[in-house]
């Protein structure tokens, strides 16, 4: 089996048997904030996009890059569809051209042409990915691999009962706008960044313990950020509150864990792998080039500066009513919500300014009202939640219709936020369901969850709790570690008051737990 590093996520996979194609992500993500790092646009994609199958494995934007895979890829390749509750995946792809769709069923193993096996699991939850995240298992010849990329199973048990992986492809770095955003002092930043940071890195220990592959590819981050009001979210200040370290410090992490079957994939790194050895080779040296890492993000600042001119330049659509135009959207599915509703249980303010991001003047501010069901002007009244961002992101995500807030506006960090109190998931959660039929799934998933009853318990420590965490059902006999009243599940960093059950991280979940009597 050769894998060949094709940036980010992506790489390609080829045996015997035919050739896979996985996440070809690179024209910049989220309002032109993220590009791959180390830089693939120059790699030969018109013979990788030479494939017999293509495998994208959710609809994040550094994952599923429409006008690459419309341009460079072939319309020949047959799309590995994960099974995802709603259609939206393929219609995308189909409007991209593509054609040929092998349907999988989630953690069933499919058998192509030639003996090539595949397996794709997919996470179905509201919070994975757009509404879905998933991982690809492979075996040829003997020989297995898994791309998990960014997903987060609560396990990799079913990975396991197929045999013993060759090569294990998992996310170790930062994905998300938290803690940067946030209007914080600069030391409550960097040490929210530290647990973050650490949190990562202790998941992807626990990830690799479950799996215990022959090798280990650290993939699916960091982005760089090229845009000068970004750049300092780039990982070369020496700051240890920063969410986003490089390949070369996983490695260097890894190492004080003990690992050592750490291989670093730059776009263009070829590895050839069997069930006994691996053997790669790169298109630079890896140490030297990540040791000159600034200068390779300064040069690729200078050559991308007018890529992302031209994306600014399309944002602003002063002709359209935003207000009115929330209204139209938003209000019908605040009728329509239940659960997300009330799990937000406030308004929600956006304040509009007359730049691309939150330093401008605020020029309009909007609440979005959960309890009062409806999208008004902001009355000068008490909100837990607070979002600040440019006028013209919300007109373009007008303008194009976009459905999924989170996969455009959050995750391009070009916005601040504030908030009174705990993390609120189900903010974010409605905001990338602006959609009837995203809505509708994510309403039923809430529903059979809350009514879900968990009656298995596990011991931790001096406490029994329930087996499941409260949060998204990871298994805390792997996952919970217990701090005297505190549990953590260490899965997504959740934090729950044992005495009383009741979450320290985000509203709702309460946890069932109780003191163990010692004989």
């Amino acid at each position: 089996m050769r894998i060949t590093g094709t940036g980010h996520a992506s790489m390609r996979i080829d045996t015997a048997a035919g050739s896979i194609l996985c996440d070809p992500w690179v024209n910049p993500a989220y309002f032109g904030s993220w590009f791959p790092f180390p830089d693939n646009s120059l790699l030969d994609w018109e013979t990788l996009g030479d494939v017999d199958y293509l495998y994208v494995s959710h609809l994040h934007r550094d994952h599923f890059d429409a006008e690459h895979l419309k341009h460079f890829i072939s319309k020949k390749a047959t799309v590995l569809l994960p099974e995802y509750p709603t259609s939206q995946l393929e219609d995308e792809l189909r409007e991209l051209g593509f054609t040929s769709f092998f349907k999988t069923k989630s953690d069933e193993v499919h058998e192509l042409d030639g003996g090539l096996k595949i397996m794709i699991q997919a996470l179905i939850s509201p919070t994975d990915g757009p509404i879905g995240d998933s991982s690809l298992w492979v075996e040829h010849d003997g020989v297995r691999m898994l791309n998990q990329n960014d997903a987060r199973p609560t396990d990799l048990t079913r990975f396991n009962e197929l045999g013993h992986v060759h090569a294990h492809m998992l996310q170790f770095s930062g994905a998300i706008w938290y803690p940067m955003v946030y209007e914080l002092p600069d030391a409550a930043k960097t040490a929210f960044g530290k647990q973050k940071r650490d949190r990562q890195f202790d998941r992807t220990w626990r990830y690799i313990d479950d799996l215990k592959a022959d090798h280990v590819f650290p993939i699916a981050g960091p982005p760089c950020f090229l845009d000068d009001s970004l750049w300092k979210f780039n990982d070369i200040f020496g700051d240890e509150g920063n969410i986003f370290p490089d390949q070369s410090v996983f490695i260097s992490e890894y190492a004080k864990v003990g690992g050592t079957n750490g291989v670093v994939l730059l776009p263009g790194s070829v590895s050839e792998l069997s069930e006994s050895s691996i053997s790669t080779t790169h298109p630079t040296d890896v140490d030297e080039f990540f040791a000159n890492k600034q200068a390779h993000l300064e040069e690729m600042r200078e050559r991308k500066a007018p890529v992302i001119a031209a994306e600014k330049a399309s944002w602003r659509h002063p002709e359209i009513d935003v207000l009115g135009a929330m209204k139209k959207r938003i209000e019908p599915l605040l009728e329509e919500s239940i659960y997300m509703a009330q799990g937000v249980g406030g308004p929600v303010r956006f304040d509009l300014t007359d730049s691309f991001g939150p330093d401008g003047n605020v020029v309009e501010s909007i609440v979005v009202d959960f309890p009062g069901k409806q999208v008004r002007p902001y009355a000068d009244e008490k909100v837990r939640y607070r979002f600040k961002t440019g006028r013209a992101l919300i007109e373009h995500l007008i303008h194009i219709d976009e459905g999924d807030w989170v996969n455009s506006l959050f995750l391009s960090c070009r916005f601040s936020a504030a908030r009174i109190g705990q993390y609120n998931e189900y903010v974010y959660a409605f905001f990338k369901c602006l959609s009837e039929e995203r809505l509708q799934y994510a309403e039923g998933w809430y529903d059979e969850h809350e009514k879900a009853v968990e009656a298995e318990d596990t011991v931790l420590g001096d406490w029994t709790v329930q087996r499941r965490c409260p949060h998204l059902k990871a298994d805390l006999s792997r996952f919970g570690i217990v701090d005297g009243n505190v549990l953590t599940c260490q899965l997504h960093g959740w934090k729950f008051d044992l005495p009383s059950g009741r979450c320290l991280t985000s509203v709702g979940h309460k946890i069932r737990a109780e003191k163990t009597e010692k004989a």
